[in-house]
């Protein structure tokens, strides 16, 4: 679980750090990017809920691996969008869209036994990118490094106002 903490964290940094340029980045926008960053790590439910009991209930194929693909991600981010009132529908699309393809890339960043990361461009291909295995899902220093970096921002973020100059 400490991927789906630093997939968050990471939403907030990148967000944040853009809200300090572009002003229709808010503190509530921001909060929407950060749990679009949960998205892709919607496939964990599979630890609790099996995909053959949902295979069964719904009596079609199912399996959760969908939803870490930028497919999953779409399809998730719209249905959560439609939750919000219709004037602001396009703008929780666009942040929730946008965490959650962070979180793919981070994903597409981390190791594979074969040196390929998941297809997480599906549907547009089925192509499996190359990946530089940069850090292992479990390993916890990914984790301290993301706080120490979301703990920065946040500091900084309180020191700066939205026109640039300090508090």
């Amino acid at each position: 679980m400490a991927d789906l903490l630093t997939h968050v964290l990471a939403a907030y940094v990148v967000l944040t750090v853009a809200s300090w340029r572009v002003d229709r980045i808010t503190p509530p926008r921001v909060a929407v990017g950060m749990c679009g960053g949960a998205i892709p790590d919607l496939v964990k439910v599979d630890l609790v809920v099996d995909s053959m009991a949902v295979e069964r209930a719904l009596g079609l194929p199912f399996t959760w691996g969908a939803v870490s693909t930028l497919g999953g991600v779409v399809l998730i981010a719209g249905a959560i969008a439609l939750a919000f009132g219709s004037r602001y529908r396009r703008r929780a699309f666009a942040f929730l869209l946008a965490g959650g393809s962070l979180s793919l890339v981070l994903d597409g960043l981390r190791v594979y036994a074969d040196g390929r990361a998941g297809p997480w461009l599906f549907p547009v291909t089925w192509w499996r990118p190359p990946t530089p295995s940069l850090y292992v899902t479990s390993d916890p220093r990914v984790l301290v490094v993301g706080i120490a970096v979301a703990a920065l921002v946040f500091v900084v973020d309180r020191r700066v106002e939205r026109d640039g100059s300090e508090k």
